[in-house]
């Protein structure tokens, strides 16, 4: 029994950091919900579009290109993510490493000219 309460003993101080922490994001939530003036109106509960006017049906079909651009976007930049880390540690991986980022890169370089040549990366 003593082994359980001495290890219980052990995460009182996490235990009681855990309970400020609750208890003051309860305080800070709840104080400008009271203290805060709420007085609503017609410019306040409008929908906020980019500083223009709603107009037209929220389900109202856009270009596809907005997707595709935003796909290559996430798809480049994780892939150039890999980059840092491989230079990081390039001293230590050696030629086989170096080798193997090449081959990488150079099929990222070839799915970025297929992309250009196919228009993808082109905005009329």
């Amino acid at each position: 029994m003593y082994i359980i309460n001495g290890s219980l003993e052990n995460y009182f101080p996490i235990m009681i950091f855990l309970a400020i922490a609750i208890g003051l994001s309860i305080i800070i939530v709840a104080i400008p919900y009271f203290l805060a003036a709420s007085k609503p109106d017609e410019e306040k509960i409008s929908a906020y579009e980019c500083g223009f006017e709603p107009f037209g049906d929220a389900r109202s079909e856009f270009d596809v290109r907005f997707y595709l651009v935003a796909i290559l976007f996430i798809i480049f930049d994780l892939e150039i993510i890999f980059l840092f880390p491989w230079s990081i540690t390039l001293g230590k991986i050696g030629m086989v490493g170096f080798w193997s980022m090449m081959v990488f890169l150079i099929i990222l370089t070839i799915g970025f000219i297929y992309e250009w040549k196919k228009g993808a990366l082109e905005w009329e």
